[in-house]
């Protein structure tokens, strides 16, 4: 701490992201990486960007993100105006509290839920109130229609139970509450469940994220979209203008540009990822795990005999890394992100030896 820090600096309590060991041959299962490298169309982007001498590196990239919004205006059939881009959905999203979540009565979102969510209340001197997942760790949208929100926001599938909720309740929840936010953050929305981009045009007070660090393989190139009708998008663009006109470098529009055209290779990454989060799930359960269903690239598992912070451990051991939230209500579960093949039989293995002990 130091007497310079600000009040605000002093009160926050930053997010934790998950582990990351520089330790080789490690089973990196704890930070929802896509097990699989991006598009091949991306890498040649980036090397095209960059050129013989990267000598474009001297120019300053396009603040608009102009190619970059065409690109995932295609993808969901909707108009650039619709569309905004930053560096990671983690901006996008602090963007969006700053622009358009903070009113009078508290946003609201689950008890269970993305963690980076009361940080940015925290920030940005945001009121909240967290509403209970039910008892099997699902969103119960009449939840939130009774308490009268300022705001709302959640994931969907909600991380880090992976949990889907259906589009018609998003629709349900945006139609009762037409004069509030409703922030949709759709990380893992493409390993199993229909984005809620399709009823944006139906709603304006409806926004909807995301990232291309899951599924189109791009953690490391960290950008993210928000999909909305053009005044909420126009009012992300004024936050952004006033903080950073250029959050997305050169190669970063290149790469994610190519990643979001090339439709084919996305649509068979997901498949690759869902099968073999489909063949985890049923062989976890097989060794007595309690596995919630799961609509993303990551499973959330409970073992009735077994510690879940021991088994953590246990795993890590036979180094495997998988994330245990010690937080209230899912201190017992471990959320277990799906590699490949091998790396999904390597777990299974290491559990069944953990279990059986």
């Amino acid at each position: 701490m130091s007497q310079f820090w600000s009040p605000v600096v002093q009160s926050l309590s930053p997010y934790v992201p998950g582990e990351q060991p520089k330790i080789e041959g490690l089973i990196k299962l704890n930070t929802n990486e896509n097990p699989y490298p991006p598009s091949p169309h991306v890498v040649a982007a980036i090397q095209a960007e960059l050129g013989s001498d990267g000598d474009r590196l001297k120019l300053y990239p396009d603040p608009t993100g102009l190619a970059l919004r065409a690109a995932v205006a295609g993808h969901f059939a909707v108009s650039s105006d619709n569309v905004f881009v930053g560096n990671s959905s983690d901006e996008v999203l602090a963007h969006t509290f700053l622009a358009l979540l903070k009113h009078e009565r508290p946003l609201m979102f689950p008890d269970i839920t993305y963690s980076f969510y009361p940080v940015y209340c925290a920030l940005y001197g945001i009121e909240s109130e967290r509403v209970p997942l039910d008892a099997h760790f699902a969103i119960r949208i009449d939840d939130y229609i009774e308490r009268n929100p300022g705001a709302v926001i959640f994931p969907n599938p909600n991380a880090p139970t992976g949990r889907l909720l259906p589009l018609a309740d998003i629709d349900h929840l945006a139609g009762r509450l037409p004069d509030v936010p409703i922030i949709i953050d759709e990380a893992y929305i493409d390993f199993g469940g229909q984005s809620a981009v399709t009823l944006v045009a139906r709603h304006a007070n409806l926004l909807v994220t995301q990232t291309l660090s899951k599924s189109r393989s791009l953690a490391g190139l960290r950008t993210g979209f928000a999909v909305g009708q053009s005044a909420l998008i126009e009012g992300l663009t004024r936050v952004k203008d006033s903080f950073n006109s250029y959050p997305l470098d050169r190669l970063a529009l290149a790469g994610a540009t190519a990643a979001m055209q090339d439709r084919v290779y996305f649509e068979q990454t997901c498949a690759r990822v869902v099968a073999s989060r489909d063949r985890l799930a049923a062989t976890l359960g097989a060794l007595g795990f309690e596995v919630l269903p799961s609509a993303a690239n990551f499973l959330f598992v409970r073992h009735a005999r077994h510690d879940a912070a021991t088994l953590s451990a246990g795993l890590r051991e036979r180094r495997i890394l998988v994330r245990h939230f010690n937080a209230p209500r899912i201190d017992q579960f471990l959320r277990i992100t799906v590699g490949t093949e091998q790396q999904c039989d390597a777990l299974a293995s290491a559990m069944e030896q953990l279990v059986g002990q």
